[in-house]
């Protein structure tokens, strides 16, 4: 993994095995951390879409963002599933002493949308671009 350089793929295999690797003497540690990757796995992955069509959505909030990626995912039910996994790991990225960290189980499901995601946009998290109706995503 490089840092910021690391590929949704990446995070999201690290988050993975964060949870498959659950240890008692770091309850509480390891689910928030495995939230926070599979949350930057996610937005790179949507970062990733906006550079791959040339739209300047970076200054946007994410919740602007995710809502944008219903009209340019084009899977709209697949992006109000990232959307509703962004705001739970979001959520469980920070820590409230009223609250317990997200269990494995709620973790799976969030890394698994967003490991469709992933898939969705495409390798290293650009997707292909269909240029009008008709023509291969991968002409020029």
């Amino acid at each position: 993994m490089k840092g910021d350089r690391a590929s949704p793929h990446e995070l999201l295999d690290l988050a993975r095995g964060l949870v498959s690797r659950a240890d008692p003497s770091t309850a509480g540690l390891w689910p928030r951390a495995a939230a926070v990757l599979a949350r930057r796995a996610l937005e790179a992955s949507v970062l990733g879409l906006w550079q791959r069509r040339t739209l300047d959505l970076e200054g946007c909030s994410m919740r602007a963002q995710l809502i944008c990626l219903r009209t340019y995912l084009e899977d709209a039910e697949l992006a109000a599933r990232a959307g509703h996994a962004w705001s739970a790991l979001n959520r469980a990225c920070h820590h409230h002493t009223y609250e317990l960290a997200p269990t494995a189980w709620e973790l799976d499901d969030w890394l698994s949308i967003v490991g469709e995601l992933i898939r969705k946009v495409g390798p290293g998290g650009y997707p292909p671009v269909a240029t009008g109706p008709g023509t291969s995503p991968n002409a020029p």
